[in-house]
């Protein structure tokens, strides 16, 4: 049997080339998928700072529903002060360190200077945190009095000389460098451990939320440093000592690799987000690859038909004719799996660059290049090519011999009513599902308008020969007499061969819906946030202190007192994950909140349609109207949230807004986030003028004043640059995968062109000549052409059309004017090119030649 595949297989190489390119393009895409699943579960940060330490303890950044994945917490745990020297006294234990991270920045006369590399919202450090550090080298001595510091050897100052030194939102403040330290990942500004303490809000007398508190404790192991790799005896001896010790206080205990999660919180986040991406891409991935394969397959097996017939009228069995068919295709399939996994590996590589240029993943966070997902491409691609071939071959082998010979040079004249009723359906309830936007104003309900566009596609690519095939008859009833013959030929083709032509209609139909639904779905929702935000916020501008990891005390006073400033409020945001009950089961969901006090009501307008931001105090929220109709959190309702450093509170509704795409599902209290993330600091001050430019004026002198303000306004960019990183990611995962698309669509094209030699040469000897045939196929490419973008955009209209109601409040949606004429011209150049250039080939074959190569 294999033999007998290879030698079809060479005798159709040509069209088995669609085969070929589809499974080498879906191999490269799944294993891209299949790589950032694995890195999401699996990848393993640098251990960085705390490289010198052989066992970490540190808060769970982690919250862990029932039943599903994780969810990384982003605002930093605190671990209780007094664990550090109940674990100095563990036997093998030589030091241990509680270390406290928190804002702080250099400062020089032209303005911030935060250390290379460092993170100003938590590059403040106690001395004793340089213990943590892999092979330190220390030249000079260590801080001792309340105005000495350390800092890193490449941030610029010398031993001996006095800096500015802002810190946890102080004034700014003139320090010794008594120390400079030069270890991989050692930037950042070292305060004697008491003088850390007190600036972070850390000492046990302090009143602060975060009293007697440390961010981490690292325990160094008696034994040589070129032992200390997880798993060593006395690393592994003392790591389960802590886990006694800790039994029951829910704290992590974690050693070599596992070390790096514990430098940043925002790690666990980044690794779930490409379990997500990686979720969301497989299923689009796998419905266009197994479409796509199980088209070329099709135009394939149905150039075959009259050999796969032959053998059925010399005895071979359905079963074999079915066998063959699959064995052909797998040997093709499998030369095409290597460099298809290859280039998925080398493409998650290029993937993971742009997360990172984003800002969506941490620059340091490798990938994890396993053979796992190389094997789960194979598998899943096998499994295609076995049931798309398969199905193609079913007709032709059940058929009887002298039933399926006389068929092998048509098509069925009636479609198949199943095929054509579940595609018709299918349409329809894809029609149904295309209403969620208008029930749901949310990402999560947007994004069943592109699922519904594909699935209309399927339901087209399944109902399509019928749906052709009337076409074709209607169109060749309606002909005038005398019409020119090469229209007369390609109507007839089309009513002939509706099967055919519906064969390559339906991918690129798919390809017009994939993009106009995918892309519209991204720029609709933007347009529809950034509507909410501009129209809801009242504050012209925005103050904020990046480079000092917040905004310094005092900031909003001095705002308040600039002449033409009517109101100043401060603003955050967080994580949380909202617990709920969903059908009678307990569910739980991350999301984005805002934190806000009751004086921002003069600077935003979240559109409240119940309650009032002025009750916004204590252990209180507002929720977005959405939020509270689909989980039951009502005015004066209790919600149960997990906050992003992992607290749990019970909060009441206070309010509930219209404005939840712009600013969130969920507003905090600011009595209700205190204590709970990671800086303690505003990020930025909402500041609603006069409208005057002395206003501004005045705004400005105060920033140029205050060492690391930046004004800003609070209009959204026209150009797209507030657009979150997602929506470039899901864009440029658009490209991607139209390129795989158009790419298989033209094989096939190709593929189905060629196969019709034998149809150009008895064409030419009945004495038509070349110009009508070429006249003839580029009429038949204008009809695939035209019938392709008819079919995308009606199957397009009715999803983007609720879309644009649910969100934008009329039936259309935003985007950019020029995707749709782009995409007709894109259809059209494919159709023409792939139909032109293989009739070209066919027509400088003899006809004789032709016949006898058939």
């Amino acid at each position: 049997m294999l033999h007998l595949a290879l030698r079809m297989a060479a005798h159709r190489i040509t069209a088995l080339l669609a085969v070929a390119c589809a499974v080498l393009g879906g191999a490269a895409l799944i294993t891209t998928t299949g790589v950032l699943a694995e890195s999401g579960l699996r990848s393993q940060l640098p251990p960085g700072r705390l490289g010198g330490a052989d066992v970490v303890v540190a808060a769970d950044q982690e919250f862990h529903p029932s039943g599903d994945l994780p969810v990384a917490l982003p605002e930093r745990a605190t671990v209780p002060g007094r664990l550090v020297e109940r674990l100095a006294a563990l036997p093998g234990v030589t030091d241990a360190v509680g270390d406290i991270g928190f804002p702080t920045a250099l400062v020089d006369g032209r303005g911030p200077a935060v250390p290379a590399g460092g993170d100003p919202r938590t590059a403040g450090h106690g001395w004793s945190s340089t213990k943590l550090l892999a092979d330190a080298r220390v030249t000079g001595r260590a801080p001792s009095g309340a105005h000495e510091v350390a800092v890193g050897a490449g941030a610029g100052p010398a031993v001996g000389e006095t800096v500015e030194v802002v810190a946890n939102g102080r004034p700014a403040a003139s320090y010794r460098v008594t120390a400079l330290v030069d270890a991989p990942d050692a930037d950042g500004v070292y305060f004697a451990d008491a003088t850390a303490a007190g600036l972070a809000g850390r000492d046990t007398g302090d009143a602060g939320p975060r009293a007697g508190t440390v961010d981490l404790i690292g325990l160094r192991v008696d034994e040589g440093a070129g032992e200390r790799v997880a798993g060593s005896g006395a690393v592994q001896r003392v790591a389960d000592a802590v886990r006694a010790e800790v039994a029951g206080t829910g704290l992590k205990v974690v050693t070599g690799a596992d070390r790096g999660d514990a430098v940043a919180p925002g790690v666990g986040s980044a690794r779930s987000l490409l379990i997500l991406l990686a979720g969301s891409l497989g299923g689009i991935v796998l419905l266009i690859t197994g479409f796509v394969v199980a088209g070329a397959l099709g135009v394939t097996i149905a150039g075959q038909r009259r050999d796969l017939a032959l053998m059925r009228a010399v005895g071979a069995t359905p079963r074999q004719i079915r066998r063959l068919a699959a064995a052909q295709s797998t040997v093709v399939a499998a030369a095409a799996l290597v460099p298809g996994v290859a280039a998925g590996y080398l493409l998650a590589g290029r993937f993971r660059e742009l997360l990172a240029d984003r800002g969506v993943l941490p620059a340091e966070l490798p990938l994890t290049v396993g053979p796992l997902p190389a094997l789960a491409t194979l598998l899943l691609v096998a499994a295609a090519v076995q049931l798309s071939a398969r199905c193609a071959a079913w007709r032709t082998s059940r058929m009887p011999a002298t039933e399926a010979v006389a068929e092998s040079r048509s098509e069925p004249r009636t479609p198949s009513r199943t095929r054509t009723g579940a595609g018709l359906l299918l349409m329809l309830g894809a029609c149904a599902l295309s209403a969620v936007p208008l029930l749901s104003r949310t990402a999560l309900g947007a994004s069943v308008t592109s699922i519904a566009g594909i699935l209309a596609a399927i339901g087209l690519a399944m109902a399509g020969p019928a749906l052709v095939g009337n076409a074709g008859e209607a169109a060749v009833r309606r002909l005038r007499p005398g019409v020119a013959a090469p229209t007369w030929l390609a109507l007839a083709n089309v009513r002939a061969y509706a099967l055919r032509l519906s064969g390559v209609v339906s991918p690129l139909a798919m390809g017009v819906v994939f993009v106009l639904t995918y892309t519209l779905t991204q720029t609709t929702v933007l347009a529809a946030a950034s509507d909410d935000t501009r129209t809801g916020t009242l504050a012209q501008y925005e103050l904020a202190a990046p480079a000092l990891g917040g905004l310094p005390d005092g900031t909003l006073t001095a705002v308040r007192e600039v002449p033409g400033v009517r109101a100043a409020a401060a603003a955050q945001t967080t994580a949380v994950v909202w617990e709920y009950e969903e059908l009678g089961e307990p569910a739980a969901e991350s999301a984005p909140a805002t934190i806000l006090g009751p004086d921002a009501r003069d600077v935003v307008d979240l559109g409240v349609t119940d309650g009032g931001l002025d009750r916004l105090t204590g252990a209180t929220v507002a929720v977005s109207a959405d939020a509270a109709r689909t989980r039951g959190a009502g005015l004066g309702e209790r919600i149960r949230l997990v906050l992003g450093d992992g607290a749990r509170v019970d909060a009441r509704v206070v309010a509930v807004y219209d404005r939840g795409l712009g600013f969130g599902p969920v507003v905090l209290s600011r009595e209700l986030a205190a204590g709970h993330t990671t800086t303690g600091l505003d990020q930025r001050a909402l500041v609603r003028t006069d409208g005057t430019s002395a206003a501004e004026a005045g705004l400005n002198a105060l920033a140029a004043d205050r060492t690391g303000l930046a004004v800003a306004g609070t209009a959204p960019d026209a150009a797209g640059g507030d657009a979150p990183p997602e929506v470039w990611i899901n864009l440029a995962l658009v490209v991607v995968l139209l390129g795989y698309l158009l790419l298989s669509i033209a094989n096939k094209l190709v593929a189905a062109t060629a196969q019709r030699r034998t149809e150009i040469a008895a064409l030419r000897l009945v004495g038509t000549t070349p110009r009508q045939i070429l006249a003839m196929m580029r009429r038949e490419a204008a009809v695939v052409a035209a019938a392709s973008l008819a079919a995308g955009l009606a199957l397009s209209a009715v999803p983007l059309a609720l879309l644009g109601q649910g969100f934008l409040g009329h039936p259309w949606p935003a985007g950019p004017a020029w995707l749709l004429p782009a995409v007709a011209a894109t259809v059209v150049a494919t159709a023409y090119l792939t139909v032109e250039l293989p009739t070209r080939h066919a027509l400088r074959t003899p006809p004789a030649d032709g016949l006898r190569a058939a």
